[in-house]
């Protein structure tokens, strides 16, 4: 199937639920990360189940996230494709909530910033995005946590062949843009930096943990940072002890209850803010 063809997820409410919901039925995006299945993805729908959310499950393919270079074209029109699935749905005006894991969504998630915030692209500024949460998200430049994700990415299934070849050109890339980084900065900007100069001023949550050995928690706290200081409210949790895109698991009644709490602070923000602009008219 081609890269381009979107193999996505979509959970509807079910209003007969006893639990106590949202009114305005929020939309997450989970957006996975490299290798991730669906299945895997299903479970932190689990978390918004009963909160009447809809839940958009999508993981680009692994090519588009270890090799960006050769697949960026392909990446940015997921982006697109994305987000214009929501306007297919008719689901546009409702609050969005990204949820993104690992740098493989991550890398998905800034292609879909750049469209949402491009003034040149006032279809997409009409989407109602109240705010971010990364899970053990954003990393800088890291060959080894690289590799070790692309080889977890691979998984026991995938052709021998296939990962004899994946592994090396993924590090014959990285070197080669170590090497020619102090040209290509001024071309383009790594993905993480890009993530740092984020046009978008909606709240982030980060979750993350300083045992994670694929990110580094370092590479995350210069993110917040960086984010506070522009002025975007930030909140994070170290979980100190659970491993890369494991918090969830090794914590679930946190997570959950955190994931859940961010989302109502958000719509709420959003809420006033739409008041006073009211009272301002």
């Amino acid at each position: 199937m081609d890269d381009n063809d979107l193999e996505y997820t979509i959970v509807f409410p079910d209003h007969n639920d006893s639990g106590e919901g949202f009114k305005e039925d929020p939309v997450i995006i989970l957006l996975g990360w490299g290798g991730c299945q669906d299945k895997h993805l299903a479970k932190y729908s689990n978390i918004y189940k009963n909160q009447s959310c809809i839940v958009l499950r999508y993981t680009a393919p692994w090519r588009l996230i270890f090799f960006p270079g050769t697949f960026s074209r392909n990446l940015h029109c997921t982006a697109r494709k994305l987000l214009d699935l929501l306007f297919d749905i008719g689901i546009e005006e409702h609050p969005i909530l990204f949820h993104v894991f690992s740098n493989g969504g991550c890398m998905l998630y800034r292609h879909i910033v750049e469209l949402q915030c491009n003034k040149t692209e006032t279809y997409f500024t009409k989407l109602n995005v109240v705010g971010t949460i990364f899970d053990s998200a954003p990393g800088n430049r890291n060959l080894q946590g690289g590799i070790r994700a692309l080889y977890t990415s691979l998984g026991s299934s995938t052709n021998v062949l296939v990962k004899c070849f994946a592994i090396p050109a993924f590090v014959l890339i990285v070197l080669l843009k170590a090497v020619l980084y102090p040209i290509t900065q001024f071309i383009s900007l790594s993905n993480y930096d890009a993530l740092k100069a984020d046009p978008s001023r909606w709240p982030q949550l980060y979750l993350y943990s300083k045992a994670d050995k694929i990110i580094s928690c370092k590479d995350i706290e210069a993110m917040i940072k960086m984010r506070k200081l522009l002025a975007i409210q930030v909140q994070s949790v170290n979980f100190n002890t659970s491993q890369h895109v494991n918090h969830f698991r090794e914590f679930p009644n946190e997570y959950s209850t955190k994931c859940i709490s961010f989302l109502k602070e958000c719509i709420q923000q959003t809420r006033l803010t739409r008041f006073f602009d009211r009272k301002n008219i």
